[in-house]
């Protein structure tokens, strides 16, 4: 099955809004939201077939188009290849020429479900962060590691892991039931890295997939609106994660880490070259602070996720000096 070629458009209103478009109800995935676009007409470059289809469908013209992300999947019945744009300039009023509905949408509150499939992986990079807080071992002390937790939401962290595989289940269910009260009081959201029937069991916000559940799970292990990730550290896992319709993965270790000093890391070029295969949203992680942050997107990243990095607030600011400190020097 040839796949069909599609340009579709993430037009962004400054304000944390996308526009989107109603399918009709007779069309291929009738009634769902999509992303404005459509077929490329033979030969037509992308740039020109994205014009076309903007004037075409909303009487439109971006001004700044910029290549983000490829999309490719199969249907029961056909098969596409999306190539979105993002834009955020453009002239003209956006209405529906085609007699579609049209509408404004705030990214944070997008539902995958009421997208065609293929749109999935970039409805999860529009309403994912750019930084994934992945906590430490809690220790005996667990009053001071709800503590440092507190401070690290207030310091802005939006997505959090509960990681803590020294303690025992029952003991990991206790933590996970004093953290999500404190992770919501903040807005945030909280991903378990248990089985995922303690996410349902606690009204969490979804689950992490750990290699081991990873390779076990044959189907992916939560329904929307739950969000499910998982850890990944080469093609094989990835693509497996890809395949068990995951929301976005974590790809490791891209820099050397004290918590894993016998692994082999990646570096920038592997994990671009691993992250530009998959339209998952793909989070950086191993050695990682916020200076990292902009060379992470520039090598394909959502974000990067960390522990010491998001954790230690006044130890990650003092490294972070010293890492600024030796870029400007070389």
């Amino acid at each position: 099955m040839t796949p069909l070629p599609v340009v579709a458009a993430v037009i962004e209103d400054g304000a944390g809004r996308v526009l989107l478009a109603r399918r009709p109800e007779h069309a291929h995935q009738g009634g769902l939201w999509e992303f404005p676009g459509g077929k490329m007409e033979a030969g037509e470059p992308l740039e020109a077939a994205l014009a076309r289809e903007l004037e075409e469908e909303l009487g439109i013209r971006p001004n700044d188009a910029r290549p983000w992300v490829q999309v490719r999947h199969r249907y029961a019945d056909k098969a596409v290849h999306l190539h979105f744009f993002r834009v955020g300039a453009f002239t003209g009023t956006p209405r529906g020429r085609e007699g579609q509905t049209i509408a404004w949408h705030d990214t944070a509150t997008l539902e995958p479900a009421l997208f065609p499939a293929a749109n999935r992986p970039v409805v999860n990079r529009l309403r994912l962060p750019d930084r994934y807080l992945v906590t430490p071992d809690p220790g005996p002390d667990q009053e001071t590691f709800l503590t440092r937790l507190e401070a690290a939401l207030a310091a802005g962290v939006s997505l959090v892991q509960l990681r803590a595989p020294g303690l025992a289940p029952a003991a990991y269910a206790d933590l996970a039931a004093a953290v999500l009260p404190r992770v919501r009081a903040h807005g945030a959201r909280l991903l378990l890295n248990a089985d995922p029937g303690l996410a349902r069991e606690l009204g969490a916000d979804g689950v992490h997939l750990n290699g081991t559940r990873l390779a076990t799970h044959s189907a992916r292990p939560l329904p929307d609106p739950f969000l499910v990730a998982a850890s990944v550290h080469d093609a094989g896992q990835l693509a497996r994660a890809e395949a068990l319709g995951v929301d976005f993965v974590c790809l490791s270790p891209v820099l050397p880490t004290a918590s894993h000093p016998e692994a082999n890391p990646l570096g920038w070029d592997r994990f671009r070259d691993l992250a530009g295969s998959t339209p998952l949203p793909v989070y950086a992680l191993g050695g990682l602070i916020p200076v990292h942050l902009p060379q992470a997107k520039i090598h394909g990243a959502q974000g990067i996720a960390a522990i010491r990095g998001l954790w230690e607030q006044s130890g990650g600011s003092r490294r972070q000096n010293r890492i600024i400190s030796s870029l400007s020097k070389s």
